[in-house]
């Protein structure tokens, strides 16, 4: 006998994904750390086999888990969409989103205009900045919703995804690990940046930063052109760039957590956007 996926328990086991963590995820979604739990187990007898791995110091996703996840992520997305047009078709209202430029590039773009198409009174204005100063912003009430970037022992508010980081340069790039490195990074206040220079520190690189800017594409031209060298999320890296992991000079990176955040009181189009934000992010690969 075939057994429904229900919408709760999918959006428990999305929490606990993000989060790796009972407790943390509980708190993302209202519910307490033991209901939570219970409704893993109940998703696992479901699908009929373990989902996560867990002892008292880690969470850990399965393979089957990571399978279901892609999934779920669909039908909370289908399911947020469907409700929301039902519920308020006639959501209305400017939207005041804070980004940081390479996010704003090559993430929010078409989760924007789907969002456009389902609501066309909507309004959007996009503010790019580095996330700590959007944090700022948005505690200041002049954004409504931030999407921004943590280290994932730091993480607050909701957790779309995580993402791995690749050091990246231009397709002829010539490797010599004595030369003293050229860097182009997201100004002081980046969490890319923070971690790109204490990995550097780490193994005593020579380092010196070419470029400070917020504009990814003045990034991409300075690698390209100027043989200069950076990090970048998995998501956003182009097509004209080349990754060079592993090499010699250029040492594994820890992952990052990109979040949604909004003021603890939003009118019902924030909440909206905000919530479709955060699922379709979660779904963007």
């Amino acid at each position: 006998m075939i057994r429904d996926l229900e919408i709760d328990l999918l959006r428990s086991f999305v929490a606990v994904a993000a989060q790796r963590n009972f407790t943390q995820a509980g708190l993302s979604i209202n519910r307490t750390q033991s209901a939570v739990s219970l409704q893993i187990k109940r998703l696992e007898d479901i699908v009929g086999k373990r989902l996560f791995e867990r002892n008292r110091q880690s969470v850990s996703i399965t393979p089957t888990g990571e399978i279901l996840l892609v999934y779920a992520k669909r039908i909370l997305t289908a399911n947020d969409v469907a409700l929301s047009h039902i519920r308020r078709p006639e959501a209305d209202g400017l939207i005041r989103i804070g980004t940081p430029d390479d996010y704003a590039t090559y993430l929010l773009p078409p989760i924007l205009s789907a969002i456009s198409k389902d609501h066309p009174r909507l309004q959007f204005e996009v503010t790019c900045e580095n996330g700590c100063d959007l944090l700022k912003l948005l505690d200041q009430g002049q954004l409504d919703v931030a999407v921004v970037t943590h280290p994932t022992n730091d993480i607050s508010r909701q957790v779309a995804r995580y993402e791995p980081l690749h050091w990246v340069a231009s397709p002829d790039y010539a490797e010599d690990p004595e030369a003293q490195l050229s860097l182009v990074l997201f100004p002081t206040g980046c969490i890319c940046r923070n971690i790109v220079l204490d990995t550097l520190e780490k193994i005593n690189r020579s380092w010196f930063v070419s470029y400070n800017t917020r504009s990814i594409g003045l990034i991409e031209k300075a690698i390209l052109k100027d043989g200069c060298v950076s990090v970048m999320e998995a998501s956003i890296i182009p097509d004209t760039l080349k990754i060079i992991d592993g090499r010699t000079g250029f040492p594994p990176r820890p992952d990052v957590a990109i979040s949604v955040h909004t003021a603890k009181s939003v009118e019902p189009h924030v909440a909206l956007v905000s919530g479709v934000l955060l699922t379709r992010l979660g779904c963007t690969t």
